[in-house]
């Protein structure tokens, strides 16, 4: 499902800003962005998205700086400072050069001294009350987006809702087409029967029991109870508090057999025709249903 949350917040100890964006995807598709100083917290933040959503590409761009001064490093760097030493000695032996090499002179050399921030990974790491705020604003933001993705949930659920509806009345359509197909099939057997001449029609009980046997294949209340189990099954789930997506692919994938199981089976072109409006029916409610939570 989609959605998008964007919070920042400032505190004493410094600023946090979160951004979530949150696509369709069957699966959790977690990707979190931070820097490299942010590395420790990464863990905890895909913990509680992990905790809040079920399915969907989700991305989460953190940021985090510290309101105290970054702490910082002097390097010298010796073996540079000893070639320019010798070179410098070089130059006196010539009488290029007078005088001794004073701290003046080793300020004024590139490269040699350098005062830097000190890299993330030798420092104490995020402070705690930063880190708190850390963990705060993400799951603020995480509240923001789920409120944005049930919006469109409850959208979506009306709509699938009207194709379940859809469905249950194909259902019915084809029951009653399978039955006047039984019928009907019936009829021109026993009409195909009573044309043979008398000498080959044999047993009128046995025939009676064969083409009760015959018609029967074409019989589809099983799958029109499972069917109608199935549906019901679905209204359980998306009306239930539990994350129910990978369950109803699951069912729409029962009610695609079963409504393939009936086209194999019932008689009639009318039927027929109602089985395929059923099963395109039935992709438009596959589709939808990876969307959902």
């Amino acid at each position: 499902m989609t959605g998008f949350a964007s919070i920042g917040r400032e505190s004493p100890d410094g600023r946090v800003s979160v951004t979530i964006k949150s696509v369709n995807h069957r699966f959790l598709d977690l990707a979190v962005k931070a820097p490299a100083a942010l590395a420790a917290v990464e863990t905890r933040v895909r913990a509680r998205v992990q905790q809040r959503l079920a399915r969907g590409r989700v991305e989460v761009t953190l940021t985090a700086e510290a309101s105290a001064r970054p702490e910082r490093e002097v390097v010298l760097d010796e073996v540079l400072l000893g070639k320019v030493a010798a070179a410098i000695e070089t130059a006196r032996s010539r009488g290029l050069v007078t005088g001794e090499l004073g701290v003046s002179d080793l300020l004024r050399l590139p490269q040699v001294l350098d005062v830097r921030v000190r890299p993330a990974g030798e420092s104490a790491g995020l402070p705690d009350p930063l880190a708190a705020l850390v963990d705060e604003v993400i799951d603020d933001a995480l509240d923001a987006l789920v409120v944005m993705r049930e919006t469109e949930g409850r959208f979506m659920g009306a709509d699938l809702e009207t194709r379940l509806t859809a469905i249950a009345g194909f259902v019915d359509a084809i029951e009653t087409e399978a039955r006047l197909g039984q019928e009907q099939l019936e009829g021109r057997l026993r009409m195909r029967l009573a044309a043979l001449p008398l000498d080959v029609q044999g047993d009128a009980g046995a025939i009676a029991q064969e083409i009760v046997r015959f018609v029967a294949r074409s019989d589809i209340d099983e799958e029109v109870v499972r069917m109608r189990s199935h549906l019901e099954h679905w209204r359980g789930l998306a009306a239930g508090p539990e994350a129910c997506g990978r369950k109803l692919d699951f069912l729409v994938q029962e009610m695609n057999r079963e409504i393939n199981t009936m086209g194999s089976k019932v008689e009639g072109a009318r039927a027929t025709e109602i089985v395929i409006a059923a099963k395109a029916e039935l992709e438009r409610i596959r589709e939808q249903a990876q969307n959902v939570e």
